[in-house]
């Protein structure tokens, strides 16, 4: 069986490394503590607080999996060190124009955990990352949205 790796930046990389870092040595000694606290309070089929800490303890302890996952899985690009830059490739930043408005707008592609659509941080699996992947400068770009079929042209490729 092949493990899928995940393509991740080294910032995005970092990121997750320093969540699943503060999820082990703050959050795990903060619900265990929790959890303490919350039996010394008596009887626990009645303890609000003791439930309270036991569902916080599964979701840390999830996350933790989930984060360990992804991180052994991680393939890291370091967009800086892409050499050929003619066509759109994950790490890279494209600059698009809406042939409908004329509006410009600029998306760098990266994986799924790394995404911030508000500062033009897309995910490749997006509808439009997925439609902007191969393609080069000058080349129409079709992409069925929500809101309708919308048309873009790439102006460069950086």
């Amino acid at each position: 069986m092949s493990v899928d790796r995940v393509p991740i930046t080294p910032k995005g990389y970092k990121k997750l490394f320093e969540e699943l870092h503060r999820l082990k040595t703050v959050e795990r000694q903060d619900v265990i503590r929790q959890i303490s606290e919350a039996r010394d309070l008596g009887d626990l089929s009645e303890n609000a607080e003791y439930e309270t800490a036991k569902d916080r303890q599964s979701f840390v302890e999830g996350r933790i999996q989930e984060l360990e996952s992804k991180l052994s899985r991680a393939e890291v690009i370091d967009p800086e060190k892409i050499a050929n830059k003619d066509r759109v490739v994950f790490g890279l930043t494209v600059t698009l124009e809406d042939i409908d408005s004329g509006e410009t707008r600029k998306y760098q592609l990266v994986g799924a955990d790394e995404t911030d659509p508000d500062k033009g941080i897309i995910s490749i699996t997006s509808p439009i990352g997925r439609a902007l992947i191969g393609k080069q400068v000058d080349e129409d770009v079709r992409v069925r949205t929500p809101g309708g079929l919308r048309e873009f042209v790439i102006l460069e490729i950086e």
